[in-house]
């Protein structure tokens, strides 16, 4: 991304807990879900934790397109009956998961900092695979400040 987001936009990111995340893998079928996430700045991350999901065999659906299509949106809102507090950051970005076991143990630290329930769980680079969602773009709506 060229520019760097704004301190209003990161305050924003980092005062919420949940954002809904797009995928779609070669089929083009969208697929969102809620995530917890942590972000450093520049890169958003989630982990696959140990939360009880549904068991394939396979990785989860989330993860399996982001290896077959790396391109992912991520929202972050607001919604409150008065319309005019009504904000959400939209990030496009390209997603990949964490190769560098450095990196993914600094996240780790992040994602444990924010949420309580991941200090509790044995979360490991070999097990709980770890995706970063570099933004390419932007955009900021509403009451973001």
């Amino acid at each position: 991304m060229d520019q760097p987001i704004s301190a209003p936009v990161q305050r924003f990111i980092l005062t919420h807990v949940v954002a809904r995340l797009a995928t779609s893998g070669q089929d083009g079928q969208p697929h969102v879900i809620p995530f917890c996430y942590a972000f450093d700045g520049e890169r958003f991350y989630f982990v696959v934790d140990e939360k009880p999901k549904r068991h394939t065999g396979k990785p989860l659906k989330r993860v399996r397109n982001i290896l077959e299509n790396p391109q992912v949106a991520l929202v972050i809102d607001d919604y409150v009956e008065d319309w005019t507090q009504l904000a959400y950051v939209l990030v496009s970005g390209t997603a990949a998961l964490v190769e560098d076991e450095n990196e993914y143990a600094r996240v780790l630290e992040l994602l444990r900092e924010r949420y309580a329930q991941y200090r509790l769980m044995d979360l490991t680079f070999a097990r709980n695979p770890m995706v970063r969602i570099t933004p390419t773009k932007i955009h900021a709506w509403g009451k973001v400040a």
